[in-house]
C-alpha cells in the first residue's frame, strides 16, 4: 500500500506565499513547537475568534467553517461556555472523589446506547480513548493482532499510532497490524467485500502465531473518503471478528453525537452491537474530554487486575462541559437538523456535479459528506483537490480533503448549519470550480 503525506493541501515552509509578518510568525511557531507540527492550507489561518459556524482571522475576515467537527455544537456555544465558566469557577477536580456532576453526564449519555453498553470510562483524547479500548481488549482476549482499513485514523498514542497509517509514512505499523480495504461501494458489494477482506486478515495474524483481539473501524470510515452506504454492510466483518475471539471497536469520535443524521452513533446506522465504542473531539465542543462506553463483560478481566485513573478525564468541569454539549444536541434537535440539511447538502453537490466535471462521486450521512475530485478521465485527483481546497480558503470557506489519494472533498461542518450556510457553501464552490 502506497502511504501519502496526510496532509497533502498543507503550507509547505519557503513557498513564499507569505506576508513577512505571517513568515515571522510561522519561524516563531517552528522555532518553539519543533518541526513534527503542520498547518492547514497552503497561506495558514491566523484565527482570533469564532462564533457559531463561523471563524474570524486576525483581519476580520470571516469563514464558513465546514470541516471543524469539535465545535460540534458550533464555536463558542453560549450555553456550553456558560456551564464551563460556572463550575471551573465552583470546583474542578477529579474521579477519585465523589461528585454528583460525572455520574449525572453518564446516565444521560448512556441513555443514548443500547442497554448492553452500560460502563462508561473518562479520557481526555479520542486517542486516550482508542488507547483504553485496545488495554481492555487484550485483557478480555488474550490476544493482540488489530485489523483496520488502509487509511484508517484512530488516535496518536505510541500504540494507537501503530495502527493509524493515516498518519503518514514515518510511523511504522505494528507486526500485530493488519490492514483491509475501506468498505467502497464503487468496487462492488460492501459487505460481502469487507468481510471477506476482515476474514483474509483474521486468517493471516492466526497463521503469524498472533491471536486477533480487535477490529476497530471509524464508523464513517472518514480518513478512507467518507463510506457510509448502504446501511447494514458491518455486520459480517463484525461476526468474523467475533468467531475469532476478538471485539468489536466503533470508533465514533468523528461520526458520533447525531453527525450521520438518522442515527446518534454510526453503528447504529449497520445494526450491530459494539463491544466498546469510542467517543472523543465533539463531546466537549473543544474542551478536552472523552470517552470509552463498554459491555461490562469487556472491562471485567482488566478491572479484577488494574486500577484505571486518569486526572483529568471525567473532572468536574469535563463533565459539565459533556453534559452542557450534550443539552444543546438533544434541545436544539440538532441530530434532525444533521439530516435534514445534509439531504440538502448532498443534493446540492450531486446537482454542481452535473455541471462540472471536476466532481465525482458524493457519499454521505448527514452532515458528513465526501466528495471526489476527478481528472479529465474520471481518475482521483489529489493535486486539483488540494488547489479546490486551498481557493476555497481565499474564498472565505474552510475545508480539508481525505482518502489514500488525497482527492476525497472532506464536508463535516457544526451540527448548527443551517440550509443557508449550504447555499454559501455551494455558491463560493461552483465559483472555484469555474475558475479551475
Amino acid at each position: 500500500m502506497t502511504r501519502i503525506d496526510p496532509m497533502p493541501n498543507a503550507y509547505r515552509p519557503g513557498a513564499g506565499n507569505l506576508s513577512p509578518e505571517a513568515e515571522a510568525m510561522v519561524a516563531r511557531r517552528q522555532a518553539l513547537l519543533g518541526p513534527a507540527y503542520r498547518l492547514f492550507y497552503e497561506t495558514p489561518l491566523h484565527l482570533v475568534r469564532g462564533q457559531g459556524v463561523w471563524l474570524y482571522d486576525a483581519d476580520g475576515k470571516a469563514y464558513l467553517d465546514t470541516y471543524n467537527n469539535v465545535a460540534s455544537v458550533g464555536h463558542c456555544h453560549p450555553h456550553v461556555i456558560a456551564a464551563t465558566a460556572r463550575q471551573a469557577a465552583e470546583l474542578a477536580t477529579h474521579t477519585r472523589y465523589l461528585h454528583d456532576g460525572v455520574l449525572d453526564y453518564a446516565e444521560r449519555l448512556l441513555e443514548h446506547f443500547p442497554p448492553e453498553l452500560c460502563h462508561l470510562m473518562f479520557t481526555c483524547t479520542g486517542s486516550e480513548a482508542n488507547d483504553l479500548a485496545l488495554r481492555l481488549a487484550r485483557a478480555a482476549t488474550g490476544g493482540t493482532g488489530v485489523i483496520v482499513t488502509e487509511n484508517a485514523y484512530h488516535g496518536v498514542t505510541a500504540a494507537v499510532a501503530e495502527f493509524s497509517p493515516s498518519l503518514g509514512a514515518g510511523v511504522a505499523l505494528g507486526a500485530h497490524v493488519r490492514t483491509v480495504p475501506a468498505p467502497d461501494a464503487a468496487l462492488g458489494d460492501p459487505a460481502a467485500r469487507f468481510t471477506a477482506d476482515v476474514q483474509a486478515a483474521i486468517d493471516d495474524l492466526i497463521r503469524h502465531g498472533i491471536k486477533p483481539a480487535v477490529l476497530i473501524v471509524d464508523t464513517i470510515f472518514s480518513s478512507d473518503g467518507v463510506h457510509a452506504d448502504p446501511k447494514g454492510f458491518l455486520h459480517g466483518a463484525v461476526a468474523a471478528i467475533h468467531a475469532a475471539g476478538g471485539l468489536f471497536i466503533a470508533d465514533e469520535v468523528q461520526p458520533g453525537f447525531g453527525r450521520t443524521g438518522d442515527a446518534m452513533w454510526g453503528f447504529q446506522r449497520h445494526g450491530v452491537l459494539p463491544d466498546m465504542v469510542s467517543l472523543g473531539k465533539p463531546m466537549g465542543n473543544g474542551y478536552p474530554v472523552a470517552g470509552l462506553v463498554i459491555r461490562p463483560a469487556v472491562v471485567a478481566e482488566f478491572g479484577a487486575k488494574a486500577r484505571y485513573f486518569n486526572t483529568f478525564g471525567g473532572n468536574a468541569v469535563a463533565a459539565a462541559t459533556a453534559l452542557a454539549v450534550l443539552e444543546v444536541v438533544e434541545g436544539e434537535g440538532l441530530q434532525a437538523n444533521a439530516a435534514k440539511v445534509g439531504a440538502l447538502f448532498r443534493q446540492g453537490l450531486d446537482d454542481l456535479a452535473s455541471r462540472h466535471a471536476a466532481l465525482g462521486r458524493t457519499r454521505s450521512a448527514g452532515l458528513f459528506l465526501g466528495t471526489d475530485i476527478v481528472d479529465a478521465d474520471g481518475q482521483p485527483d489529489g493535486t486539483k483537490a488540494g488547489r479546490i481546497v486551498n481557493n476555497l480558503r481565499t474564498s472565505g470557506v474552510l475545508i480539508s480533503a481525505t482518502g489514500k489519494r488525497g482527492h476525497v472533498l472532506k464536508i463535516r461542518p457544526p451540527l448548527v448549519f443551517s440550509a443557508g450556510n449550504v447555499d454559501f457553501f455551494l455558491d463560493r464552490l461552483e465559483t472555484v470550480l469555474r475558475a479551475q
